[in-house]
């Protein structure tokens, strides 16, 4: 951990904070003293943002690895995404949303309380935050305001309290501390599916294909597929030694699918799918919050305690997942 060892070559144990011959480190960005609550690479940009729980955004040069401008907002952030050119950033009581290419920017009013999640639809143009009193927002395109989204719903009357948001298939998949999944279809806001299959809190899903993965707290990530009744059930369940907290996904040199996964015993796991093969492991000193693709192979790792990674295919042919 203190990345020296005096047994030198002779010492058994292993001496990098990472193993697999696909991919490998490509810097470390320093700067970050607090938990990574959000990382985000525009499209056509040539700048990656950061985002930490005490309220500061570093925008980082992809050239020269160096913070080139430091936002201090002054309020926790929850969360921090981008979608085209727009970078949406989860405060206390508001989603703040910039666009990098005109320079301007927005407040979305309406959440109560922390923003942690937000999720976009962008075949519909619609933008979804999950707000702490347990019901999911939800915005629309509109080119009637000088903001360019509109609340449309208020999604209440939740049991509990909203975990994570993902968009696929026309659909919105929300989890909830009661350890439900739960589809929203995007054409009405109205629920269509409860998924009860995990025995603990569902702590990250995503879209890949005609799947919809999730992860949880109860050391398990299951595949989910819709059956010809037009239901989701589980395929297939992967279990671990540790609760997991992150998911991701990305495709290798030869388009093979790759899950990337953290784990509450501080390990990001590589697997290759449907196999569940694995690939490699990176090793951080603390939990691996969030995890982010980009272009040419490339991906980000941000833990809590401010550390952030940049990874790199070893072949320039890797690309990022495509959401459904």
């Amino acid at each position: 951990m203190l990345d020296k060892c005096d047994k030198g070559d002779g010492c058994q144990f292993l001496h990098s904070w990472f193993y697999g011959d696909w991919f490998s480190t490509l810097a470390k960005l320093k700067g970050h003293i607090q938990a990574v609550s959000g990382i985000a690479l525009p499209s056509r940009s040539d700048k990656l943002f950061s985002g930490i729980s005490d309220g500061i955004v570093h925008v980082w040069d992809c050239n020269t690895g160096q913070s080139t401008r430091v936002i201090n907002l002054g309020i926790k952030i929850g969360t921090l995404i981008s979608e085209g050119p727009w970078i949406f950033v989860g405060l206390p009581n508001i989603v703040k949303e910039w666009n990098i290419e005109t320079a301007v920017e927005f407040n979305l009013d309406g959440p109560v309380g922390q923003v942690n999640a937000i999720a976009v639809a962008d075949v519909i143009d619609m933008l979804f935050a999950r707000a702490q009193d347990g019901a999911i927002l939800a915005w629309k395109g509109s080119t009637k305001n000088p903001n360019p989204f509109e609340l449309a719903s208020s999604m209440k009357g939740h049991t509990s309290v909203v975990i994570c948001l993902t968009v696929g298939r026309n659909r919105l998949y929300s989890s909830f501390v009661d350890n439900t999944i739960r589809a929203w279809d995007l054409d009405t806001l109205q629920c269509v599916h409860t998924l009860s299959g995990h025995n603990d809190v569902v702590t990250s899903l995503i879209c890949w294909d005609q799947c919809l993965l999730s992860c949880s707290l109860d050391k398990t990530i299951k595949a989910w597929a819709f059956t010809e009744e037009g239901n989701l059930d589980v395929t297939y369940t992967h279990n671990e030694e540790h609760a997991l907290m992150f998911l991701c996904g990305m495709h290798d040199a030869e388009a093979k699918p790759i899950l990337v996964c953290s784990c509450s015993d501080n390990t990001v796991y590589l697997y290759e799918l449907p196999t569940f093969i694995e690939r490699g492991r990176i090793f951080s000193k603390s939990e691996v919050r969030t995890i982010q693709t980009g272009p040419g192979g490339l991906f980000f790792t941000g833990d809590g305690i401010g550390t952030l990674d940049v990874w790199k295919l070893t072949e320039s042919q890797g690309r990022a997942m495509e959401v459904a």
